[in-house]
């Protein structure tokens, strides 16, 4: 440094030469630990300390050093599980054997206050950024984006993630699982490509993109390249796989660079819907829970107590009035009702196996004693966008479909398997989310925003299986990260000045159990649920929407305000709001202010109008006519052309060899909603598939001849509203050879895993005549779509 000082002074900049080695001793004289890395990334490179002479015998070379981690750095394992309430594992309670989870409980710590955002993006931004949601733009998930600073769904240059940071401080850095993270008008294979996880710092992704996919046939990415699911393996299931890629990716690294740190984010698609699970699984938990969600709630709270994990004067709030009792069910509801949670049950009881198997790899090449790991159990609450009887398709739940019982009861034993995306009863989440009211989506109660978190770290958690009950966010594990790693925080990243970290390192909670919490303030938001905490006080508003409602126009000013003192009262059981105005007054104009400060306003509580694709950007937005070409790449529907309510038309030109064609010209979708154009047996076919309830098909009674061709599907739509139906014409070379009446259409998602593909088919079949990919055989010139 100082040798770069006196290179400085000759060159004329000593000024800033000295000021430099001013502040890099003040810092290291002030806070040592914070003096290991820059404030300021990239680093620039140093300067040349060689000789050039006129030739190289007469030269000295010098390369740049590499740039290392801290000394000691740990390696970090940041495990993320998805839609897992309060109560539903094992280790705080619960029904569900989570004993990997369990275990490394006993080498770490268990906190019992840490709080999520109520809704998977936010929660991911928070965790990854460090600051609040809505304070990098991601206050609802990718899939309801709006054009307002808190809500694009955009995280900011100015919010460099963890990942970033680690990686231009020495560390390899790969992500394994759910994203989530990406507006979804960008997810296509045009990108842009800055916000996908290798744009933000990760150095390689394997995992899929949106909001959930399909456990047995998934939309996969990999860096940025779509890759094509395993077809027709029975023995196939996300989870494994991206525990496989995971241990695969760590033991690369680490016989390359074991002296270099790694960062690795597990982020399950379990256990969000669909609930997949293998049927072994499922079946360890028959019988279970055939005493109903009552019941499962009260020997959830005492097993909790049992374990220490809820205060021993803790309080079980009652069953909101909106679900019913378990002892007015009819026998055939209780029977499926109990499945459900069966299956969910096997779902993450296999989850926490194949979190164990990578803890283990870890373990086996001798680094766990050296890896900081976060267990979070849960991104929000257990989820109750199941509605009040469950699903077997729960894009039936987001396009107000109706299931009756006797469709539950039909596919009951195909419940967690390929022919099913189920969801279980709204009941469930609430008795998942033991001892708090309400459920994922609700941020003004704990149920929707308190999940379990284990923190172990070798020998450097002294206090192993100990309890830590100080107030905490999921914005506070980034700076945990930077100050167990020896990491200052940047001030700027890439050219970009940074937002304040927001978050509170939890590193002091390691060695005290008594420390009072420093995370002293957290606003809470979600769909207009709000709720404040300031030093030990939580103001609370529930808007009226349910989890499984669509919009309802209710009035924010109408919301009543609880409040409670969560120093006294752990699971706000009681609410003083009435014995305490002054004091939930003082909290309400605090929300307000927390709100504009951190881009929360306006309040929104709209949820299937958000849905549109067209109401914000995408490479669709303003065209009415696209052109494709054969093998075209899959395209997720928040980039793809809205065939939604409105009318149409597909044209394709083919030439059919002698010995005739068949495969998808145009799809969207899947098994269990969507669209498809296809030839079989050399007839062009129509299928509208209305949520795996009804098929619509329109096929030509004629073949394709030889030769050149031209066939066209034209959609008249009713009008009137959104989800009407219309009348579908196949025509060949201009002359109409079939129609059909398609009686009803899906207003708002077609899809939320699936794409939508030219030439082939890369998801699950729009109808079971054919096996994906179902490849087009002959040959597709081109398909030409056109709205109306």
């Amino acid at each position: 440094m100082f040798h770069s000082t006196l290179r400085a002074i000759a060159s004329g900049a000593a000024l800033r030469a000295i000021a430099l080695s001013l502040s890099i001793i003040f810092l290291i004289t002030t806070n040592p630990a914070l003096a290991a890395t820059s404030k300021v990334l990239p680093v620039n490179p140093p300067s040349f300390e060689g000789k050039i002479g006129i030739t190289y015998q007469e030269s000295t070379p010098d390369f740049p050093a590499p740039i290392k981690a801290p000394g000691k750095a740990p390696n970090v394992l940041l495990v993320l599980l998805d839609d897992v309430g309060f109560g539903q594992a094992s280790t705080f309670g619960g029904p569900v054997d989570t004993p990997n989870l369990t275990l490394l409980a006993e080498k770490g710590l268990r906190y019992n206050q840490f709080h999520t955002t109520a809704l998977c993006s936010p929660t991911r931004a928070a965790l990854l950024t460090g600051r609040n949601h809505h304070s990098v733009g991601t206050g609802v998930v990718a899939e309801l984006a709006s054009g307002f600073p808190g809500y694009t769904t955009i995280l900011p240059k100015s919010a460099a993630t963890v990942a970033e940071v680690l990686r231009q401080n020495g560390y390899n850095t790969a992500a394994f699982g759910k994203w989530h993270n990406t507006p979804d008008y960008e997810t296509s294979a045009v990108g842009p490509f800055d916000r996908w996880p290798t744009g933000l710092g990760f150095e390689y992704f394997y995992g899929f993109l949106g909001g959930d996919t399909n456990q047995w046939s998934p939309a996969l990415v990999e860096n940025t390249k779509r890759v094509a699911p395993p077809t027709n393996n029975p023995d196939y299931h996300l989870t494994p796989d991206l525990v496989n890629h995971a241990i695969s990716w760590i033991h690369s690294q680490q016989s390359i660079a074991p002296d270099k740190p790694f960062f690795t984010y597990l982020a399950t698609g379990a256990t969000h819907a669909p609930h997949h699970a293998p049927k072994a699984w499922i079946d360890k938990y028959q019988g279970k829970f055939d005493q109903g969600w009552d019941k499962l709630r009260e020997e959830t709270f005492a097993r909790q107590k049992q374990l220490g994990v809820i205060p021993a004067n803790a309080q079980l709030t009652p069953r909101p009035k909106e679900l019913p009792a378990w002892d007015s069910l009819s026998p055939d509801d209780q029977k499926i009702y109990a499945h459900e949670m069966e299956v969910f049950a096997g779902f993450l009881a296999h989850t926490d196996h194949e979190v164990g198997r990578l803890i283990d790899a870890i373990d086996q090449i001798g680094e766990l004693d050296n890896t900081l790991i976060f267990y979070i159990v849960g991104d929000n609450g257990a989820s109750a966008e199941g509605g009040l009887a469950g699903s077997v398709n729960e894009l039936k739940v987001f396009n107000k479909v109706p299931e009756s019982r006797e469709q539950l009861l039909a596919s009951l034993n195909d419940l967690g398997s390929p022919k099913t995306f189920n969801h279980y009863h709204a009941a469930w989440a609430w008795a998942g989310t033991t001892p708090f009211q309400w459920t994922k989506q609700i941020a003004s109660h704990f149920g929707g925003t308190r999940n379990p978190l284990i923190i172990a770290w070798g020998d450097k958690i002294k206090d192993q299986g100990g309890l830590r009950s100080q107030f905490h966010h999921v914005i506070d594990i980034t700076p945990t990260i930077f100050e167990a790693a020896g990491i200052t925080a940047p001030t700027q990243v890439n050219g970009v000045k940074q937002q304040k970290i927001e978050g509170t390192s939890l590193v002091y909670t390691f060695d005290d159990p008594e420390a009072d919490s420093k995370h002293e303030t957290q606003y809470f938001e979600m769909f207009g649920n709000r709720a404040i905490y300031d030093d030990g006080w939580i103001a609370a508003a529930r808007h009226p929407r349910l989890p499984w409602q669509g919009t309802i126009n209710a009035d924010f000013e109408k919301d009543p305000w609880e409040l409670y003192n969560i120093e006294e009262d752990f699971s706000e059981a009681n609410n003083l709001a009435s014995e305490n105005p002054e004091k939930l007054e003082k909290l309400q104009k605090l929300f307000l202010s927390e709100a504009r400060k951190h881009k929360v306003l306006p309040l929104d509580d709209r949820v299937s109008e958000r849905f549109d694709v067209q109401s914000r950007p995408s490479p669709a937005t303003g065209r009415t006519t696209f052109t494709y070409y054969s093998g075209g790449v899959s395209i997720p529907e928040g980039s793809a052309p809205s065939l939604k309510n409105r009318s149409f038309s597909i044209t394709a030109d083919v030439e059919i060899p002698e010995s005739g064609a068949e495969g998808v010209l145009l799809t969207q979708g899947g098994r269990f909603a969507g669209w498809g154009f296809f030839l079989e047996d050399s007839k062009p076919t129509y299928v509208y598939n209305f949520a795996n309830s009804e098929r619509y098909i329109i096929q030509s009674p004629e073949k394709l001849a030889p030769g050149k061709s031209t066939i066209k599907f034209n959609f008249d739509y009713d009008g009137g509203g959104v989800g009407a139906g219309g009348i579908g014409k196949l025509f060949i070379n201009d002359q109409q050879v079939a129609e059909g009446r398609i009686e009803k259409t899906l207003p708002y998602r077609l899809a939320l895993n699936e794409t939508f593909d030219v030439g082939r088919d890369t998801g699950t079949p729009i109808v079971e005549t054919y096996q994906v990919p179902f490849a087009f055989t002959g040959n597709l010139q081109k398909v030409t779509l056109n709205l109306k």
